[in-house]
Protein backbone atom coordinates (compact mmCIF):
# COMPACT_ATOMS: atom_id res chain seq x y z
CA UNK A 1 0.00 0.00 0.00
CA UNK A 2 1.08 3.37 -0.85
CA UNK A 3 1.77 5.93 2.12
CA UNK A 4 -0.79 8.28 0.82
CA UNK A 5 -3.54 5.35 1.30
CA UNK A 6 -2.39 4.10 4.75
CA UNK A 7 -2.75 7.63 5.94
CA UNK A 8 -6.23 8.27 4.49
CA UNK A 9 -7.30 5.27 6.07
CA UNK A 10 -5.87 6.33 9.24
CA UNK A 11 -7.53 9.72 8.46
CA UNK A 12 -10.89 7.89 8.55
CA UNK A 13 -10.48 5.74 11.31
CA UNK A 14 -9.82 8.53 13.47
CA UNK A 15 -12.80 10.86 12.31
CA UNK A 16 -15.15 7.92 12.68
CA UNK A 17 -13.96 7.33 16.27
CA UNK A 18 -13.88 10.78 17.05
CA UNK A 19 -18.02 11.13 15.65
CA UNK A 20 -19.22 8.21 17.95
CA UNK A 21 -20.44 10.03 20.32
CA UNK A 22 -21.76 12.82 18.21
CA UNK A 23 -24.30 9.99 16.89
CA UNK A 24 -24.96 8.15 20.05
CA UNK A 25 -26.70 11.97 21.59
CA UNK A 26 -30.46 11.62 21.73
CA UNK A 27 -32.34 13.79 19.22
CA UNK A 28 -33.93 16.77 20.51
CA UNK A 29 -37.95 17.75 19.87
CA UNK A 30 -38.04 20.17 17.49
CA UNK A 31 -40.80 22.98 18.30
CA UNK A 32 -43.10 24.64 15.85
CA UNK A 33 -40.17 27.10 14.48
CA UNK A 34 -38.17 23.96 13.75
CA UNK A 35 -40.81 22.48 11.61
CA UNK A 36 -41.86 26.02 9.34
CA UNK A 37 -38.53 25.59 7.59
CA UNK A 38 -39.17 22.08 6.47
CA UNK A 39 -42.55 22.83 5.29
CA UNK A 40 -41.22 25.21 3.30
CA UNK A 41 -38.82 23.43 1.77
CA UNK A 42 -40.76 20.50 0.93
CA UNK A 43 -43.72 23.18 -0.90
CA UNK A 44 -40.85 24.90 -2.96
CA UNK A 45 -39.37 21.14 -4.02
CA UNK A 46 -42.80 19.80 -4.39
CA UNK A 47 -43.30 22.85 -6.88
CA UNK A 48 -40.16 22.40 -8.77
CA UNK A 49 -40.41 18.98 -9.14
CA UNK A 50 -43.85 19.43 -10.80
CA UNK A 51 -42.58 22.30 -12.78
CA UNK A 52 -39.25 20.56 -14.38
CA UNK A 53 -41.85 17.61 -15.14
CA UNK A 54 -44.38 19.45 -17.17
CA UNK A 55 -41.64 21.38 -18.96
CA UNK A 56 -39.72 18.16 -19.99
CA UNK A 57 -43.86 16.96 -20.52
CA UNK A 58 -44.66 19.19 -22.79
CA UNK A 59 -41.47 19.76 -24.88
CA UNK A 60 -41.26 16.21 -25.76
CA UNK A 61 -44.98 15.97 -26.37
CA UNK A 62 -44.31 18.96 -28.83
CA UNK A 63 -41.75 17.04 -30.43
CA UNK A 64 -43.25 13.62 -30.83
CA UNK A 65 -46.26 15.10 -32.54
CA UNK A 66 -43.85 17.49 -34.74
CA UNK A 67 -42.10 14.34 -35.46
CA UNK A 68 -44.81 11.91 -36.22
CA UNK A 69 -46.71 15.07 -38.36
CA UNK A 70 -43.31 14.59 -40.68
CA UNK A 71 -43.39 10.83 -40.46
CA UNK A 72 -46.56 10.59 -42.32
CA UNK A 73 -46.09 13.64 -44.35
CA UNK A 74 -43.70 11.56 -46.09
CA UNK A 75 -45.20 8.08 -45.68
CA UNK A 76 -48.86 8.02 -45.45
CA UNK A 77 -49.10 4.63 -46.21
CA UNK A 78 -47.08 4.35 -42.74
CA UNK A 79 -49.78 6.61 -41.01
CA UNK A 80 -51.94 3.37 -39.10
CA UNK A 81 -48.31 2.71 -37.23
CA UNK A 82 -47.35 6.32 -37.02
CA UNK A 83 -50.11 6.88 -35.49
CA UNK A 84 -49.94 3.99 -32.63
CA UNK A 85 -46.82 4.84 -31.74
CA UNK A 86 -47.21 8.38 -31.34
CA UNK A 87 -50.38 7.83 -29.17
CA UNK A 88 -48.07 5.07 -27.33
CA UNK A 89 -45.61 7.46 -26.26
CA UNK A 90 -48.09 10.25 -25.51
CA UNK A 91 -49.41 7.92 -22.80
CA UNK A 92 -45.95 7.22 -21.40
CA UNK A 93 -44.40 10.43 -21.38
CA UNK A 94 -47.99 11.69 -19.77
CA UNK A 95 -47.74 8.67 -17.24
CA UNK A 96 -44.12 10.21 -16.30
CA UNK A 97 -45.83 13.73 -15.85
CA UNK A 98 -48.80 11.86 -13.44
CA UNK A 99 -45.95 9.98 -11.54
CA UNK A 100 -44.08 13.48 -10.98
CA UNK A 101 -47.67 15.14 -9.72
CA UNK A 102 -47.97 11.85 -7.49
CA UNK A 103 -44.41 12.76 -5.72
CA UNK A 104 -45.37 15.97 -5.32
CA UNK A 105 -48.53 15.57 -3.40
CA UNK A 106 -46.41 12.75 -1.33
CA UNK A 107 -44.14 14.90 -0.10
CA UNK A 108 -46.86 17.91 0.41
CA UNK A 109 -49.27 15.97 2.29
CA UNK A 110 -46.73 14.04 4.77
CA UNK A 111 -47.12 15.57 8.33
CA UNK A 112 -43.74 16.90 9.21
CA UNK A 113 -44.51 16.74 13.29
CA UNK A 114 -45.09 13.16 13.08
CA UNK A 115 -42.33 11.91 11.11
CA UNK A 116 -39.42 14.02 13.08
Amino acid sequence: MSNRLKALGILLFIAAVSAAPLLAQEAAQPSAADKAPLFKTSIIVGGGIITLAVIAGAFCQAKAISSACEGISRNPAGAPTIRFLLIFGLVLIETLVIYALLITIIILMVQWGKYI
